[in-house]
């Protein structure tokens, strides 16, 4: 009997473990994250509903690295102005993209603030090009 008690703890002590780890893993899904410019277009490729938010001046859009069909364009300055804009896109995988990478992350970390998730794409629109 006592053998048993035991051994019903113990399993009572490993499922705890595993459902801690499953929470774990899903607060980990929820994070911001990097990803590379080949990423990108794979994620284009096979997810309908990725969301391309550009914040690159309306300028930059018509030089000449372009822009991606379909992308938002809200720049990194006009963000926190903005935020109602992005803020209907939560639930959806936003990737934030700039020319090289670092107004992006900028606008990661606004976004994030507001409890919005995203992939900030290293490289930018300069690697996107290549």
């Amino acid at each position: 009997m006592r053998s048993y008690r035991i051994f019903t703890a113990l399993l009572a002590l490993v499922l705890l473990y595993g459902a801690g780890c499953a929470q774990e893993k899903d607060k980990d899904s929820q994070k911001n994250m990097d990803i590379t410019v080949e990423q990108l277009k794979e994620k284009m490729k096979s997810d309908s509903s990725l969301v391309v938010l550009d914040v690159r001046t309306p300028e930059e859009l018509k030089g000449p690295l372009g822009k991606i069909d379909g992308a938002v364009n809200i720049p990194v300055d006009q963000l926190e102005e903005r935020i109602a804009e992005v803020e209907k896109l939560k639930g959806k995988d936003i990737a934030v993209i700039c020319r090289s990478g670092h107004r992006s992350k900028r606008a990661q970390g606004i976004l994030d603030k507001h409890g919005i998730k995203t992939m900030n794409v290293l490289g930018g629109m300069t690697g996107y090009r290549k």
